[in-house]
Order: structure tokens, then C-alpha cells, then sequence
């Protein structure tokens, strides 16, 4: 019959209903503004959490990895029995051979005491950690300025340096393209040049410095470590860190005799478990998830009181043949539609403080290496909160439209 109106499709239905939702919201913004102002900042408040709490976790596994090392760092440690000194050239030799033996990329020997340092201030003693050239990619030495050690500094008479920056002020903040120089005092003296500046895992309150463990054992002082205790580190994949423990063990034990003591442990933060962000992560989501509560409260009442004074103009839409699913539809999506614009604003609000230099800065307390970019998760976490949320406000409204007779609407 021409005079029977043609039925839409679903997909016009839906674009339909979206219009009218969208309208709606327009109409009435007023009235449902503070309501989306509180979704808004729950949404930002939610996805800050996210982003930030990423940074924080990126700062804090940087931090424990400078001092423990990369997950997972097995410390190998061999001590004598009977206070004898160790053949140290022996042990390091095989320790280097079990390292090609299983394929393990990065390792170093590892040696923690002190140098007595002639500058022009006279002499310092100085807390010195002698490595190899692997220990920066190990434990992710932050280089503030100059460069790391390089193969080539083996061969160096001048042996190189990296020292802290407060070490590096107490020598008067030389420029190290003049390549500042002082000397090592001990059974042998000899001058060293300062490559690099670095931040040391245990604070910079007092001179530090890292150098190579060749020039270290070359001209060692009294003031260093016996001789009857030796360190290594290697960097291994977590998977594989319980089997090659008792093989490397083994192995470094056979190489260094009788009157030895051979100790393999997991070094890095990975081995204690536990998730250390985790108490923050819970008070802070908890509060945004109240105010996204409340906001939510909010809206339903709003959205209530909108129903109520729209039972007209719902008779009269159902008179005419609106069906009541799509009344419900329709009803529901102005909620959906607010909130979600709600959503998106709060999302472009948290991208602002999640990219913001300074805040990354004081997040990560300016030492991170590697910033994680802004989350997507977290932005797509943020959209269906605040899609949820409309869900939830536009329920009891659209089931209230629909419950409304026709011919006592038409009458209201």
C-alpha cells in the first residue's frame, strides 16, 4: 500500500536513534553538564591513573634494576674456605668460558671498595666499583653526560674514568672535552681521565666512581678488597635463570679447586615478587572509581527527572508508531552519548598530564631512560568506564519511558 510507511533498516535505525540521542544531550545540556563535568574528571582521573602508574612502575623497575640488575642477574660469588688467596686470573678465566659456554651475551666481574683519588683539593677517598664493560646495559647506568667505557679502555695507560656527579662538582665541574685527569694513589700511582659522568644506584650524596676492573686489580691499595673473595654477574633470560644456576655453580667450582666456596643467587627485583605499586594503584583507582560512582548517581537522577517531563512528547512519538524498543534505545543513548563525550574529554585531559614534561619529570624523578609512551589501554579504559557509566545512567530512565501507557502520556 503507498500509504504504509517503509520500515528502516537496522543501520538507520541506529544512526537514526544516535541523532536523536545527540540532540537530546544538546537540548538539555544544562541540566546534565555537572553531571558530565564529574564523569569527566573520574574518566581523567582513571586514565592518569593508568598512564602515570605506568611511568611510576617504568621509574621504580629502572631504580631496582640500576641496583640489582636486569631480571634475571645471577651474582656469582666464590669465596675461600680457608682464607687463602684465589687464583683470580684462573676463576675469571673459566667464569668467561661458562659465559660463551651457555651463551650468556652480558656478564662482568664486579669488585666494590675504595681509591684514595689525589685531585687539586687534596685527597679523597673515594667509593670506587670496578666492572666491565657489560655493567652499563646490565644495570642501565644513566649517563648524565661524557661517555661509558669501551673495549679499547682496556688497553689504556691512562686508565678511564666515570665518576658521580659529586665527585665531578668536588673536582670543580671540569669540562670533559678537556679531559680532566687525576691520579690514583696506592703501590703503583697513576693518572686517570674522566670519560663520563653517571648516577650511582645508591645516591650521589658522596664521590663515586666506576672503572675498569683491569685497571683496578692493576693498581690496587690497601684499601681494597682482599683477594680471597671474587664476584661476577651474569645477565640471563628469567626463563632459563633456575636451570643455568646450579650448571654455572658447578662449573665455576670445578675450575677454582679445593678450598673454594661457589654461591649463585638471583640479584634482580623479580626474584622477591609482589607488585610494589600495587597499594597505590588500589587507594587511587578506588577513589576515581567513587566519583565515577557518584557521577554516575548523578546522572541517573538527572536523567530521571528528563524522562518525566518528556512523557508527552514519548506518547505521542509511540502514537505514531515508535516502537517500544526503540524508545528504550533511544532513551538510553543520550546517556551513552553524553557520557562518552564526557569520556573523551576526560581522556584528552589525562593525555595533557601524562605528556607533560614536567610531571613525567617529577614522576620519574628525572632519572628514567626509557619513558613508555602514553597507554592506548589506558585511553580505551577510560571509553568504556565512561560508556558503562552511561549504560548504567540510562537504564531505570529508558525502562520508566517505556513503561508509560501511550494514551496517559498523550493526556499528561
Amino acid at each position: 500500500m503507498k500509504g504504509r510507511m517503509k520500515r528502516q533498516s537496522p543501520g538507520a535505525a541506529f544512526v537514526g536513534s544516535l541523532s536523536e540521542a545527540w540532540a537530546e544531550v544538546r537540548i538539555h545540556k544544562t541540566r546534565v553538564l555537572l553531571s558530565l563535568i564529574g564523569v569527566a574528571v573520574a574518566v581523567a582521573a582513571i586514565t592518569s591513573v593508568a598512564g602515570l602508574g605506568g611511568i611510576a612502575e617504568q621509574a621504580l623497575r629502572e631504580s631496582s634494576e640500576r641496583s640489582g640488575g636486569r631480571p634475571a642477574m645471577l651474582a656469582i660469588n666464590v669465596f675461600s674456605d680457608i682464607g687463602a688467596a684465589i687464583d683470580r686470573a684462573a676463576v675469571t678465566t673459566a667464569f668467561e668460558n661458562v659465559a660463551a659456554r651457555y651463551k650468556v651475551k652480558y656478564h662482568s666481574s664486579v669488585v666494590n671498595g675504595s681509591r684514595e683519588v689525589q685531585s687539586a683539593t687534596g685527597a679523597l677517598q673515594v667509593n670506587t666499583t670496578a666492572v666491565d664493560v657489560d655493567y652499563l646495559v646490565m644495570h642501565r647506568i644513566s649517563m648524565t653526560a661524557g661517555s661509558w667505557f669501551v673495549k679499547s679502555d682496556e688497553r689504556r695507560l691512562a686508565p678511564a674514568l666515570v665518576v658521580n656527579e659529586a665527585f665531578w662538582r668536588r673536582l670543580g665541574s671540569p669540562d670533559l672535552r678537556t679531559h680532566p685527569t687525576v691520579k690514583l694513589l696506592g703501590p703503583h700511582p697513576v693518572s686517570a681521565v674522566i670519560t663520563g659522568i653517571a648516577g650511582m644506584p645508591y645516591g650521589n650524596d658522596q664521590p663515586a666512581m666506576y672503572l675498569l676492573t683491569s685497571a683496578f686489580a692493576s693498581a690496587a691499595s690497601s684499601s681494597s678488597p682482599g683477594q680471597d673473595q671474587l664476584q661476577f654477574e651474569a645477565w640471563v633470560p628469567p626463563s632459563l635463570a633456575t636451570a643455568l644456576s646450579p650448571l654455572i655453580r658447578r662449573d665455576v667450582l670445578a675450575a677454582a679447586g679445593s678450598g673454594v666456596t661457589v654461591q649463585v643467587n638471583r640479584n634482580d627485583y623479580l626474584a622477591y615478587g609482589g607488585d610494589q605499586l600495587g597499594p597505590v594503584k588500589i587507594v587511587v583507582g578506588g577513589v576515581a572509581g567513587l566519583v565515577l560512582f557518584l557521577g554516575a548517581l548523578s546522572l541517573v537522577n538527572i536523567s530521571l527527572v528528563t524522562v518525566r517531563q518528556r512523557i508527552r512528547e514519548i506518547g505521542i512519538r509511540r502514537s505514531f508508531g515508535a516502537t517500544a524498543g526503540r524508545v528504550f534505545f533511544a532513551v538510553m543513548m543520550e546517556s551513552v552519548v553524553a557520557t562518552l563525550v564526557a569520556g573523551a574529554a576526560g581522556v584528552a585531559v589525562s593525555v595533557a598530564i601524562v605528556e607533560n614534561p614536567w610531571v613525567q619529570g617529577k614522576i620519574s624523578q628525572g632519572n628514567t631512560i626509557d619513558l613508555p609512551p602514553f597507554p592506548i589501554e589506558a585511553a580505551v579504559l577510560g571509553l568504556v568506564c565512561a560508556m558503562a557509566v552511561g549504560v548504567l545512567a540510562g537504564l531505570l530512565p529508558a525502562v520508566a519511558a517505556v513503561r508509560f501507557k501511550v494514551i496517559d502520556a498523550i493526556r499528561y
